[in-house]
């Protein structure tokens, strides 16, 4: 058609079929009523589409199809009714310009983007259905409401585990966004939740090591904690050992024992202030804590060391 197809306040039993058609004047289908709920309600796959105007009371009992569509401005669903048993809203490589997802409830089946483009996304919280597939999902922007705003990144990291089971692109891409916004705190916020996500679909040794890794320095998106774990192990271990004394290595010729500094040297992986080679335990407490000390020294080291190679790899 060389202009639009205008279907305002239409109702359809047993679907509208538009496969492949081309509609530079629009498809308006505000206020319409579709009603095929064993099957597709509107088939619209690779449609090329000036904009599509699902709205203001749009209810569709059964599929609502635009995979793979062409949508130069605008898909809205604002005010939508979307009804099906599988799949309400299939958009699997469309791509579109604007697309306004803000139905009045959220659809009663799952909404697919696999693979579409979208410059802009307008969205609500509570728009979305329980499933949502956002594999290779990629989008320039979010226009969020105010109440979406006030916890942005916890509630679309929570938008993000509605993908059924684990898949880093789309944690990528909402932290691409964030950077590119400037807000690099809330990118790395979301590629922890990321790595913390991927935790669960490993065996029992790399879970443990990414727990390990997690309370450490936050797989490196967090390396504040190194140092917060790192104070309060020199606190314990100066308190002890200030309290017990500890046996010179060689009587007379070793520095004077300083618990803070001896402290310090167990922690280094490689002890170079000379206190840990000085002074030695006969057993007890304090032999166990510097061999603990000790321990979780080459642990946060490697800990360290692994989540910056992680954050400078970007993973």
């Amino acid at each position: 058609m060389e202009g639009g197809l205008f279907c305002r306040r239409t109702v359809v039993h047993g679907g509208i079929r538009l496969l492949g058609a081309n509609l530079p004047g629009g498809l308006h289908m505000e206020e319409a009523r579709l009603r095929h709920p064993e099957g597709v309600a509107l088939l619209a796959d690779r449609v090329m589409v000036s904009s599509v105007a699902l709205s203001e009371g749009f209810t569709a009992q059964g599929t609502v199809s635009l995979g793979g569509a062409q949508i130069a401005d605008q898909l809205t669903l604002d005010g939508a009714v979307l009804r099906a048993r599988g799949t309400a809203l299939d958009c699997a490589r469309m791509q579109a310009g604007v697309f306004v997802f803000t139905p009045t409830e959220p659809p009663s089946g799952l909404v697919d983007l696999r693979d579409a483009r979208a410059v802009i996304v307008h969205d609500r919280e509570d728009a979305w259905p329980d499933t949502v597939r956002l594999q290779g999902f990629t989008y320039g922007s979010f226009h969020e409401s105010g109440e979406l705003q006030a916890h942005s990144v916890e509630r679309r990291v929570a938008w993000i585990r509605r993908h059924p089971g684990y898949a880093a692109q789309p944690y990528e891409q909402l932290a691409g966004w964030y950077r590119q916004i400037g807000h690099d705190d809330d990118a790395r916020r979301v590629l922890l939740a990321k790595q913390r996500h991927r935790r669960k679909t490993l065996g029992l040794p790399a879970r443990l090591w990414g727990h390990l890794l997690d309370a450490a320095v936050g797989y490196g998106y967090r390396p504040w904690l190194a140092g917060l774990w790192l104070a309060a192990l020199v606190l314990l271990g100066t308190t002890v050992f200030n309290a017990h004394s500890p046996r010179p290595t060689q009587p007379g010729q070793v520095p004077p024992f300083n618990a803070f500094v001896y402290t310090l040297d167990l922690l280094i992986p490689i002890g170079g202030l000379g206190q840990r080679t000085s002074w030695y335990w006969m057993g007890g407490a304090p032999a166990w804590l510097a061999y603990t000390l000790i321990a979780a020294g080459w642990l946060l080291t490697t800990a360290v060391l692994a989540g910056i190679t992680r954050t400078l790899n970007r993973n």
